[in-house]
C-alpha cells in the first residue's frame, strides 16, 4: 500500500495551523486533519492532571507515530503542530523521515498571535511570543510557506495545493533533516 501524503504544518501557537488545516480539508477531502491541540485532548482525558497521574511520555511523542500509522494506512493528512524544542524535531525526524511530508511554515506577526491569544481565551498570552524564540529558527528548509495574517485562509490553502501539484520538486522536508542531523553531529 502507498504511503499517505503529509502535509506537517509547523508554527507557533495560535499561528492560524488549524484553522488553515479545517480549510484545507474542505477543499481538499482526500485529506484528513489531526491537530496536536486535539491529539493532547485525548492524553488529557487519560491523564488525571490534578493528581500528578501523568503519562511519562511526550504528547508528540505519540503525535508523530499516530501521522505515521495513518500515513501507512494510505490516509492523507494535514497535520499542524509546534516544533517547540530539539526533542520534538529529533522525534518527528525519526519518525517520518522516510515518509512523503510536504513541510510547511505557518507564519503570523507576533503582535497578530498576541490578539488572536487574547481574543481565544484558551491560551496563556505570551506563550506563542515565547515560541517565537524557538520556532521557524532551527534552520528548517519548509516545501511551502505561508503568513496567515497577510494572507487569507483561502490564499493560504491555495499555497500549499500548488506546492502539492510540483511536490517532485520540493525537497524542504529532506533538506530539513539533513541540516537538522548535521547540526547534531556538529554539536
Amino acid at each position: 500500500m502507498e504511503k499517505g501524503t503529509i502535509i506537517l504544518l509547523n508554527g507557533a501557537s495560535s499561528a492560524g495551523k488549524s484553522t488553515l488545516a479545517r480549510e484545507f480539508v474542505k477543499h481538499m477531502p482526500e485529506f484528513f486533519a489531526l491537530s496536536i491541540d486535539d491529539f493532547d485532548l485525548v492524553i488529557e482525558k487519560m491523564e488525571d492532571r490534578e493528581q500528578g497521574h501523568l503519562i511519562p511520555v511526550s504528547t508528540e511523542h505519540y503525535f508523530h507515530r499516530t501521522i505515521a500509522m495513518f500515513s501507512d494506512s494510505g490516509v492523507n493528512l494535514i497535520a499542524d503542530q509546534i516544533w517547540h524544542d530539539v526533542p520534538t524535531i529529533k522525534d518527528c525526524i525519526t519518525v517520518l523521515q522516510d515518509y512523503p511530508v510536504l513541510f510547511t511554515g505557518v507564519h503570523c506577526p507576533t503582535d497578530a498571535i498576541e490578539q488572536r491569544e487574547k481574543a481565544r481565551g484558551d491560551r496563556r498570552v505570551g506563550q506563542a511570543k515565547a515560541q517565537l524564540g524557538f520556532v521557524h529558527q532551527q534552520q528548517e528548509i519548509y516545501d511551502v510557506e505561508v503568513d496567515t495574517h497577510r494572507d487569507s485562509i483561502e490564499t493560504c490553502v491555495q499555497l500549499i495545493q500548488a506546492a502539492l501539484l510540483k511536490q517532485e520538486e520540493t525537497r524542504g522536508w529532506a533538506q530539513t533533516i539533513e541540516s537538522f542531523q548535521n547540526s547534531c553531529a556538529s554539536s
